[in-house]
């Protein structure tokens, strides 16, 4: 006979590898934006790297606004990119041209019969 039991809401759920590192970038954003001296980033850190449930984790970036990504407006064509590609290799620069070249809407008008 097996044992189930069901899992109390208060118990802890394990930190992945990934939501550490996604804390250390949240953590890195900090201390790029000023919010966060050295003296308070590095502890961090180590504290996340050295968390086990994502409750330790979110207590290290407790203090620190919410991260969004900023909505995509779409692929953005590099011109600088453009240009290198067109000095070292033309024909990969016409495939980087026509993957993120700006699309452009045109509305035509109907053209009548007549």
């Amino acid at each position: 006979m097996s044992e189930t039991t069901a899992q109390p809401a208060d118990v802890a759920v394990r930190a992945s590898d990934a939501e550490r590192e996604h804390t250390v970038a949240l953590l890195q954003r900090g201390f790029t934006d000023g919010r966060l001296t050295q003296d308070e980033f590095e502890p961090r850190v180590a504290a996340a790297y050295r968390a086990r449930t994502t409750a330790e984790l979110g207590d290290l970036t407790a203090d620190l606004p919410a991260q969004q990504q900023p909505p995509r407006q779409g692929r953005v064509l590099d011109r600088r990119l453009l240009c290198i590609l067109l000095c070292v290799h033309p024909p990969a620069a016409l495939v980087y041209w026509l993957l993120f070249r700006p699309r452009r809407r045109h509305s035509q008008p109907a053209r009548s019969a007549g």
